[in-house]
């Protein structure tokens, strides 16, 4: 690896990450990034790690070092929140490369730092997703399937509607289900306290769970929290006004930030874009009885997303009476806004339309890749194929999947073997049930 200059290196790694779904536009400030974060030896070496869980033993035939050095090597990267170093379902250990986000970028502010000038990363982070918008952008609106989603704020729904809130809509259930908690900083307002722009919302209050939160509270970028503590949180951030964006998966949610409209890059992303729903809302929206309204404007000046407004009234005993009008296009249903109001003028409603997030995040990760044309980057991300288990893994999702979807898969695979697979799979679930 000693041959391979900066230049080459940081480009390599740039490269790598690309093969994500959510990838990382190349330029001057990405690259600048990276030499904060990584080594230019670093830089080389995770270039070569594969997109799906790996081991030691797997990293040292890719790297050509000896197992105890790759080991070494492993865990000083997971130690600065490069790596994940998690256990599967099976009790075995691998290592795992995050996306820049949610990721590496996140985790490098999760925590006040030494080893690490947070101050010059923030002003690079803040000119990459901010200004040089093309991450954000591709981020947040490339394809239908999202990173992440708005949970409703569960207390600011009313009775007869509370009865149908599903349990992946609650973030309390996704507290309450986590095998690990663990709290840190908000990345976002961290950035901006950095350069002097961030609000008073409160800082240790976004939260990560399961084998993502394990790692982190493992290695020092998070603290272990309970579900009482965690609960507690979720509690202070409804009364804060804050969204609950989480990971776009019905089952084992990885996170749930708690976001200010002003700092907040999911939320500046959701006005800047919101006819492309960069966010996926939830179920609900809110609806205003405009009897009740007075114009006050509080929800307005609350919405993170700018999705209230006021308008005339048209009545003609009040010609000057305002109320609020909601743009459907760009609600996230969060709730904020009925919590706000004072006159009982709005409640949370059903939206018309029930979309279902994916079940988890290998089905999130492989509907993301179909859309955005990355799919051979998860079967063949060295160029040579795959583990059979990884591969089976893969297909299996793309089984469940809408037809549609599977054949954007298929074109992307040019692949015999997954076309007959499809076709054989269509013919099984089309075949009707035998009469007994």
């Amino acid at each position: 690896m000693a041959h391979v200059t900066a230049r080459s290196a940081y480009r390599q790694l740039a490269e790598r990450l690309n093969r994500f779904p959510q990838g990382a536009p190349p330029t001057r400030l990405l690259f600048s990034i990276l030499e904060l974060l990584f080594s230019e030896r670093e830089a080389a070496l995770v270039a070569e790690l594969p997109i799906r869980p790996f081991g030691v033993a797997e990293a040292a035939r890719r790297w050509k070092l000896a197992s105890a050095e790759t080991r070494r090597i492993l865990d000083a990267l997971a130690d600065r929140a490069i790596l994940l170093d998690v256990e599967d379902d099976r009790g075995r250990h691998h290592y795992v490369l995050p996306p820049p986000m949610a990721g590496f970028f996140e985790f490098s502010l999760m925590r006040v730092r030494g080893d690490l000038d947070q101050k010059a990363l923030s002003e690079l982070f803040y000119q990459y997703l901010n200004v040089e918008d093309d991450f954000v952008r591709a981020l947040f609106t490339e394809g239908e399937t999202q990173l992440g989603r708005a949970f409703v704020h569960e207390d600011m729904v009313g009775e007869s509607a509370a009865l149908t809130v599903l349990d992946w809509e609650r973030a309390s259930e996704v507290v309450e289900t986590a095998t690990a908690r663990g709290v840190g900083l908000c990345y976002c307002r961290h950035k901006m306290s950095h350069l002097g722009r961030a609000c008073d919302a409160p800082l240790p209050i976004c939260m990560t769970f399961n084998g993502a939160a394990a790692s982190l509270v493992r290695h020092g970028h998070a603290r272990a929290i309970d579900r009482s503590e965690a609960l507690d949180l979720l509690a202070e951030a409804r009364e804060r006004r804050l969204v609950q964006f989480g990971e776009n998966v019905r089952r084992d949610v990885g996170f749930i930030c708690n976001c200010c409209g002003c700092c907040c890059e999911a939320m500046i992303a959701a006005r800047r874009y919101g006819f492309l729903r960069p966010v996926h809302t939830t179920q609900f929206e809110p609806a205003v009885a405009e009897a009740a309204c007075n114009g006050c404007g509080r929800c307005v000046e609350a919405c993170p997303v700018e999705a209230m407004t006021l308008v005339s009234a048209n009545d003609p005993a009040r010609p000057r009476r305002r109320v609020a009008r909601l743009d459907p296009s760009r609600c996230l249903g969060c709730g904020v806004c009925v919590r706000v109001c004072e006159r009982d003028g709005l409640r949370l409603e059903r939206r018309a339309e029930r979309i279902l997030p994916p079940e988890t995040t290998a089905h999130r990760v492989v509907e993301m890749a179909i859309e955005r044309g990355k799919l051979q980057h998860l079967l063949f991300d060295d160029r040579a194929l795959a583990s059979h288990r990884a591969m089976a893994a893969i297909l299996a999702v793309i089984l469940r999947l809408p037809p549609l979807k599977q054949v954007l898969a298929n074109r992307q695979l040019r692949s015999r073997y997954v076309e007959r697979l499809l076709a054989h799979h269509r013919g099984r679930t089309a075949a009707p049930a035998p009469v007994h």
